[in-house]
């Protein structure tokens, strides 16, 4: 038994002030040690959408370098996930939070980006992280598609098609459908198809389906959503940072949202599988042109426990 790893780990609540709301992260602070394998094993054992794991970072400019894994593989960029460790980090003191905004560099599969940890009294009262600068991989246009995609997700495909907004793939870090729906009412009546899914997001190029709509149940919320992955293992994530970044830059972009220099949007996910989250979205241009997007949220702490094995 002496050759067996014992670990720490915890476990946030990302885009609500609420335990058992928004979507779960698990995340490992120090996994220096633990190879390939025990990773995903790890992350297999938690069963949560991601689980994060924290190594010293290889470009001295970051203050930690994040390797993220859903339960059936490794993920290269995610949002909650990010959000989530920053604040864990800071809970424990790692991060030295010390003025209203802390910005640091974190490092990931994909690069270094901004996080910024906004603090009163030295507690972090939301986390924000700057996201890769949007791609527009192409709108949907064929019918048959179109038909498909309705399908896939139980839906009539008139209540996208009279939205009169494009379905398109967008990416800040990893590519998503964006799919319009006309009413609550359907957003909420969608019962995915997660094999249709995976056929639809492999013929895209997508990592999963984002749906929205602009009628929404909290007057502040500009943007009521619902987000399929299962070709990464989660059929329905209850909030979504990767996507709603992409979402964020589809909706200045398409003028679905009136558009200021900076657009400030909130986004709600998470209601159908009772788990209500609120998303900041942040989307800053300059002439007609996305320079920047940033999501953020609010954050809670529910487990700290040990790992053995």
């Amino acid at each position: 038994m002496s050759d067996r790893h014992t670990i720490k780990f915890y476990q946030a609540d990302v885009f609500t002030s609420q335990p058992f709301g928004g979507n779960p992260v698990a995340v490992i602070p120090d996994a220096q040690g633990l190879n390939d394998d025990q990773l995903q094993q790890i992350a297999r054992e938690m069963n949560l959408s991601e689980t994060v794991f924290v190594f010293p970072p290889m470009d001295k400019a970051a203050v930690a370098r994040l390797r993220i894994f859903t339960p059936t593989q490794e993920i290269p960029f995610a949002g909650h996930p990010v959000l989530g460790t920053f604040f864990i980090l800071a809970e424990l003191g790692i991060i030295p939070v010390k003025e209203s905004i802390t910005r640091v560099m974190q490092e990931c599969n994909i690069g270094l980006f901004p996080v910024e940890l906004h603090a009163e009294d030295g507690q972090v009262e939301r986390v924000v992280m700057t996201q890769p600068k949007p791609e527009f991989l192409g709108p949907v246009e064929e019918v048959e598609d179109l038909y498909k995609i309705a399908s896939a997700l139980g839906l009539s495909k008139h209540v996208i098609a009279d939205t009169k907004w494009p379905i398109e793939v967008v990416s800040t870090g990893l590519p998503v459908m964006i799919v319009p729906v006309r009413t609550l009412t359907a957003v909420r009546s969608i019962k995915p198809d997660a094999s249709a899914i995976m056929d639809v997001c492999r013929r895209f190029g997508a990592n999963g389906i984002m749906v929205f709509t602009t009628v929404t149940v909290e007057p502040s919320a500009t943007v009521h959503t619902r987000m399929f992955a299962p070709s990464i293992g989660i059929l329905e994530d209850p909030a979504t940072g990767s996507a709603s970044g992409a979402l964020g830059a589809y909706l200045v972009q398409n003028g679905v949202v009136d558009v200021a220099p900076t657009t400030e949007i909130i986004s709600e996910q998470g209601y159908a599988i009772d788990r209500p989250s609120r998303i900041l979205i942040q989307v800053e241009s300059e002439d007609d042109i996305i320079q920047s997007v940033k999501v953020g949220g609010e954050c809670v702490m529910v487990v700290e426990g040990t790992l053995k094995f």
